[in-house]
């Protein structure tokens, strides 16, 4: 089965726009003076407020790493915790304090509908695993891999309503300042999701699935936004993810490691030089390096810093290998049980209920005017 290739980022209806090394061109207005710009002299206006308010040294939250890129390019990553209130202003504060060229953040394209939705209603689809999301989810990444999400969708959901705190926020709050920026960029960074998923559950064998499956259905401990806000410091996260690396390793490669690559590959992609408009041909091109906020969970961060300056290949990783002769067989065996569970269910019911219209008075008095009216032998 071949993969699925790389999607290109998706955008806001924001443009990009130059960072310094542009102001010299700006035009100066005049206070009380009508002005009749062009279109090169209103870029030029709006770029000199943008750099304005852009501060070269900004006072930052501590969860925010920056890096630079060999062009000189600067990208302030925001380690967030996925239901934080606190994530929700450090991201605010970044953007408006960086003012970037390019904003990017945890999401693909399958999830990019909670940035458009409401606290209120996201809150309720959060709370709700239904029939309907279950059927869409199998017919998106295939039955395995469906039941997988929805899984984890209830593990989402088990917060949420632990927290009455939708997820998400940080994404939308990064969506909402980068729209006040002028020609900012808005990008998804994430993998697919089914790519993920189909990944995730290749590498797994069936009695991996089936102890995770287990440990997921039964998740009921009460969560605090205390313990969520512990996410943001480092040492406690790193030892949640050695829990889970000795556990899980192959779930962790594809669905933490992996994606680290991944948002590291659109960052750097977001993080290139950007050519300033000129005014004529004659006019010899110009380039600045660019400012880029990316918004990612705090899991992600050491796994960015450390592929930063490496080579890449997401091809690799934008594959979904084809399924072992096990997980054929364990798949076969999963629908058999199923439709055989279906099956004698469907049967027992009609026998069941066979028996009991026939027990009913009124049955019986049928019954008896039959026997009476059938001829004897």
């Amino acid at each position: 089965m071949e993969g699925e290739e790389e999607e290109p980022p998706q955008e806001a209806a924001m443009e990009l726009v130059g960072t310094p090394g542009a102001a010299e061109s700006a035009p100066r207005v005049i206070a009380g003076e009508p002005q009749n710009l062009s279109d090169m002299d209103a870029f030029n206006l709006l770029l000199e407020v943008k750099l304005k308010r852009r501060r070269e040294r900004p006072d930052l939250p501590r969860t925010v790493t920056e890096l630079v890129a060999e062009d000189g390019s600067r990208v302030y990553v925001v380690g967030t915790a996925h239901f934080s209130d606190d994530s929700k202003r450090d991201v605010a504060k970044t953007i408006r304090a960086v003012q970037p060229d390019v904003v990017v953040v945890e999401l693909c394209q399958y999830r990019v509908s909670m940035l458009k939705m409401d606290e209120r209603t996201l809150l309720r689809e959060a709370k709700e695993v239904s029939l309907e999301k279950l059927q869409q989810a199998v017919r998106q990444n295939g039955v395995m891999s469906g039941l997988m999400q929805m899984l984890l969708l209830k593990v989402s959901a088990h917060i949420t309503e632990q927290l009455g705190m939708a997820p998400g926020g940080e994404f939308r709050e990064a969506f909402k300042e980068a729209s006040k920026v002028p020609f900012c960029k808005f990008h998804l960074g994430d993998r697919p999701i089914p790519v993920t998923f189909k990944r995730a559950i290749a590498a797994l064998s069936f009695w991996q699935k089936v102890k995770l499956a287990w440990g997921l259905c039964f998740l009921s401990d009460p969560i605090s936004k205390d313990d969520v806000e512990k996410c943001k410091q480092k040492d406690l996260l790193e030892q949640m993810m050695a829990e889970m690396i000795g556990e899980f390793p192959d779930l962790h490669r594809t669905i933490v490691s992996e994606r680290d690559v991944y948002l590291t590959y659109m960052l750097r992609q977001a993080a290139r030089r950007l050519e300033l408009p000129r005014t004529s041909d004659a006019e010899p091109r110009k380039c600045v390096p660019s400012v880029v906020v990316g918004v990612v969970g705090m899991g992600h961060v050491p796994g960015i810093e450390k592929n930063w300056s490496t080579e890449l290949n997401i091809q690799e990783i934008m594959t979904v290998p084809p399924p072992s002769i096990s997980g054929r067989l364990s798949r076969l065996a999963v629908k058999a049980a199923f439709f055989g569970l279906v099956g004698y269910s469907l049967y027992w019911l009609g026998r069941r209920t066979v028996s009991l219209v026939l027990a009913l008075p009124v049955a019986q008095d049928c019954l008896q005017r039959v026997s009476t009216i059938l001829p004897k032998k």
